[in-house]
């Protein structure tokens, strides 16, 4: 089922497939962070049955920073320059327990996550590009003046380096980032290549857009050096009625005690001591799920919801923006936020699969197509062509 989840996401000629990762397992939660494939095993896999979409995946600080570089390089080879690293600080506190470690506040998070991208980095250019010689009549394989240590000393992580493996295909596989706070925008515009926002509002999106890209010139970037993507989970109908019916039937199968889980999880408050018929509860924002907990209260306290209306607006689509109509009614909201500075793109998040991709790539894709805002196929050899992104040329040792 996940080949044929890629497959047909190939077909609709999408940029890339990310999966998300979760790392603790809940048996009272949602079913999906409990029981998963982990990431980079799973698209090592999907990499032989595609040819042309991006392979994303998250993997935490939890990790190492040497074992990080060292997987993303080898998909990244393994694909032909398709790897994608979503770099996350890990918001769930329980994750902590299966690690030894003690969960750090939101501040020390950023600040580890800092250190972790600078040395995963730093690892990716201890090798030039043309450092494996590989030469036959010589029987150089290695040319070892273009191999360096890496030599990091710092706070948090100590690596000697070099990674075991030649330079990407890519330069650098791509940084995805999902931070919305200004600790998360301001280590998206030092680092990242994607940005996945969470949003519910055209005004809150162009916002979001305009302040991450401002923060770029900082650190020598242009705006077209990086991807904004607000999170999007499109239930795509012939007509509204069938859309909202789809829609009904999938919030018909979600139990008010996972939907509560989820609130809980989300921000950090448990959610099952208050009236779901009541008003939002006066809780402060999280600081697990910062950004994500700050636009949901927003909304919820600007629309004047009930907590059974956050509740059903969280469980849908994990709190990201739910789109619900024709086929024509979803293009034309797409494009109107991809034209007035709120996106370069979206990450579209199928309601269920396979049908709700297959509704999207059959219906919406090509009135995109032919209105000039999709492309009809897939162009460049990397994931960086595709997505338009510079490769990055090799840094100096610091």
């Amino acid at each position: 089922m996940v080949k044929r989840i890629a497959m047909e996401a190939e077909r609709g000629l999408f940029d890339l497939i990310f999966m998300g990762d979760n790392l603790n397992a809940d048996p009272g939660a949602h079913p999906s962070y409990t029981a998963r494939l982990e990431p980079l095993t799973l698209l090592a896999a999907i990499s032989g049955a595609t040819r042309h979409i991006g392979l994303g995946a998250t993997m935490s600080h939890h990790s190492d920073p040497y074992t990080v570089a060292r997987a993303f390089a080898s998909l990244d080879h393994i694909s032909g320059g398709r790897a994608a690293w979503n770099a996350v600080t890990t918001a769930n506190p329980a994750a902590a327990a299966n690690f030894g470690t003690i969960h750090p506040d939101h501040s020390k998070r950023y600040e580890i996550a800092e250190e972790f991208l600078t040395v995963v980095r730093g690892l990716w250019d201890c090798w030039a590009d043309d450092a494996i010689v590989a030469n036959r009549e010589t029987g150089v394989y290695i040319d070892a003046s273009k191999v360096r240590s890496l030599d990091h000393d710092g706070t948090h992580f100590k690596v000697k380096g070099p990674i075991s493996i030649g330079r990407s295909p890519q330069g650098q596989p791509i940084i995805l980032q999902a931070g919305g706070s200004g600790p998360g925008q301001e280590l998206a515009a030092k680092s990242a290549d994607v940005v996945f926002s969470v949003t519910q509002d055209l005004d809150e999106a162009r916002a979001f857009y305009a302040s991450v890209k401002a923060r770029l010139p900082k650190y020598g970037r242009s705006a077209e050096s990086m991807v904004v993507l607000p999170g999007v989970m499109p239930i795509v109908g012939r007509t509204e009625r069938e859309a909202h019916d789809k829609l009904a039937q999938l919030q018909g199968f979600i139990s008010e005690t996972n939907g509560l889980s989820i609130l809980s999880d989300r921000f950090g408050v448990d959610m099952s001591q208050f009236d779901l018929d009541g008003p939002i509860p006066d809780i402060g924002p999280s600081d697990n799920y910062h950004a994500f907990a700050r636009v949901m209260l927003d909304k919820a306290r600007r629309e004047n919801m009930r907590l059974r209306d956050l509740y059903n607006l969280v469980a849908a689509a994990r709190g990201h923006w739910v789109l619900c109509g024709k086929a024509e009614y979803v293009a034309d909201t797409l494009q109107t936020w991809f034209t007035t500075g709120a996106a370069d793109g979206f990450n579209i998040m199928p309601s269920h699969f396979p049908a709700g991709l297959t509704d999207f790539v059959d219906m919406v894709v090509p009135l995109l197509q032919e209105r000039g805002l999709y492309r009809s196929e897939y162009e460049g050899t990397t994931l960086r062509d595709r997505m338009a992104l510079p490769r990055p040329s090799r840094r100096e040792k610091s």
